[in-house]
C-alpha cells in the first residue's frame, strides 16, 4: 500500500516540475518575423540583376524599366498582405479564446502562405534561364513559401501559448512587437534603386 502512495507522490511531484517548467518557459520567439522580412527583400536586387543581365544582352534597356514596374506590383502585393498578416495573428490572439485563436491563425496563416506561392511563382519565372534564350543559369532564392508559412505559423502558435499566461497589459505589448518598424517590409523603391 505505501509503494502505491509513494508512487503517486512522484507522479504528482513530476507532474507539477514539468508544468512550472511550462509556465515559465520564455516567451515565444518572433525573430522569425525579421527573417521572414530579409528573405523577400532579398528577392528584389537578384531579380533586378537578373533583368539588367538580360537587358545588357539584348541590348534594350526597357527589359529592366518594365520588369521594374511590374515587379513592384508584386511586391506591393505582398507588402500589403504581409502588414495584414501580422496585424491579424496579433488580433487573433489577442481577441479569441485559445481554440478559437488558433482557427483564426490558420486562416491568416493559410493566405499569407497563398500570397508567398503566388509571388515565388512570379519571380521564379522570371528569372528562369530560358525566358530569354540565351542567358545562362536560373536565379536561386532563399525563398520557400511552404517552410516560411510552417516556421511563422509555429512561432504564432508558440506566442498564442505564451499570451496565454500573460497578464492583458504585458500581452498586448508582448504581440505589438510584431508591428515594429524593424518587422515592416522597406518599399519597393527604396529597394529596386
Amino acid at each position: 500500500m505505501k509503494r502505491y502512495n509513494l508512487l503517486i507522490v512522484l507522479l504528482l511531484l513530476i507532474f507539477n516540475v514539468t508544468t512550472a517548467q511550462k509556465k515559465n518557459s520564455p516567451a515565444a520567439d518572433l525573430s522569425i518575423l525579421k527573417e521572414t522580412k530579409t528573405k523577400i527583400e532579398n528577392t528584389v536586387p537578384l531579380v533586378i540583376k537578373h533583368l539588367q543581365t538580360i537587358a545588357d544582352k539584348e541590348g534594350d534597356n526597357n527589359i529592366v524599366t518594365n520588369g521594374k514596374t511590374a515587379l513592384g506590383k508584386e511586391y506591393g502585393i505582398l507588402e500589403s498582405e504581409w502588414f495584414l498578416y501580422r496585424n491579424n495573428m496579433k488580433n487573433c490572439i489577442l481577441n479569441n479564446s485559445s481554440k478559437k485563436a488558433k482557427k483564426c491563425m490558420e486562416y491568416h496563416t493559410q493566405y499569407l502562405r497563398n500570397t508567398f506561392i503566388n509571388y515565388n511563382n512570379y519571380i521564379s519565372n522570371l528569372t528562369r534561364k530560358n525566358g530569354y534564350l540565351g542567358v545562362e543559369g536560373d536565379t536561386k532564392f532563399d525563398f520557400k513559401p511552404a517552410e516560411i508559412s510552417t516556421k511563422l505559423s509555429e512561432a504564432y502558435f508558440s506566442a498564442n501559448d505564451a499570451a496565454g499566461r500573460m497578464k492583458s497589459g504585458q500581452k498586448k505589448e508582448f504581440l505589438e512587437q510584431t508591428m515594429s518598424e524593424d518587422n515592416k517590409l522597406t518599399p519597393y523603391g527604396q529597394l529596386a534603386q
